[in-house]
């Protein structure tokens, strides 16, 4: 089955009901299997620089890549196309918006977090950083597939604070990795194997600050993914909206194995 009709992607995006304007920026489409979610830092409307540029930048570097290879190849090192060009591709943009931060005074100190959700071959692979994440709901079960890069997550991971602590800290909007606020960054990296009935929500934190989990997983059973989204949206508002909200809802409603010659499946088969 061709993406465009195995996958059913809607993507929302709102100021919420504190923030004078929206520094989120999103990119979904089914055609390329791509989504795209980036949330904004810095004064001004830098932030809202940052974000349109990581967006705009990989959408259009990663469709060009489409045109060379198939993201499931594997490369003379063994690394699967798609993550090889994730990693290449983010470094370009990173570097853009960084030099943008110090040639531009209006710009300075910009930055934004990414998490990046690229389908093919039933399969996923995504690339992030920074606090936006990546959810899948899986027969009923929700999962949060990304670790947050953050100051409260690494307390977390080391046991300072408790789950009932972190919920209420203040660290919890410090980052510990964002895109274009140092010259190199290192995107966190996976793969994923996707099945018929997945959905996959990509979010700003100005949702799962908002909503707990078990609301996140509910929203998600919605029958369209486009209700799914505004549902979400909504509940973030409805609980105050301090931040800009912003998702994208996958529903994967079928198999969408890319063809393949002999030679490529033996590939897929070790690889």
């Amino acid at each position: 089955m061709p993406l465009s009709e195995a996958l059913e992607v809607a993507v929302r995006t709102d100021p919420g009901r504190v923030r004078p304007h929206n520094e989120d920026a999103v990119f979904g489409d089914a055609a390329t299997g791509l989504a795209i979610l980036a949330d904004g830092m810095g004064g001004y409307n830098a932030g809202e620089v940052a974000s349109s540029m990581a967006t705009t930048l990989l959408a259009e570097s990663i469709v060009r890549t489409l045109d060379d290879c198939e993201p499931q190849q594997l490369d003379a090192s063994g690394l699967r196309i798609a993550q090889r060009h994730l990693r290449e591709r983010i470094a370009e943009a990173n570097a853009e918006i960084f030099f943008a931060a110090q040639n531009e005074p209006q710009f300075a100190g910009m930055g934004t977090t990414l998490v990046v959700a690229w389908f093919y071959d039933n399969r996923l692979t995504v690339a992030h950083i920074g606090d936006s994440r990546l959810y899948r709901l899986r027969a009923g079960t929700l999962e949060q597939l990304t670790r947050d890069h953050s100051l409260l997550q690494e307390q977390l991971d080391n046991g300072m604070i408790s789950v009932e602590q972190a919920r209420v800290s203040r660290a919890r909007n410090l980052l510990t990795r964002a895109l274009g606020v140092d010259l190199r960054i290192e995107p966190e990296l996976g793969d994923f194997e996707v099945r018929p009935g997945d959905v996959y929500l990509l979010c700003s934190d100005g949702l799962s600050d908002m909503v707990d989990d078990e609301y996140i997983g509910r929203a998600l059973q919605e029958a369209d993914a486009g209700d799914a989204a505004e549902r979400l949206v909504q509940m973030a508002n409805d609980n105050g909206g301090r931040d800009n909200v912003s998702v994208i809802v996958v529903k994967v409603l079928g198999d969408f194995t890319a063809r393949r010659g002999w030679w490529q499946k033996l590939l897929a088969r070790f690889g």
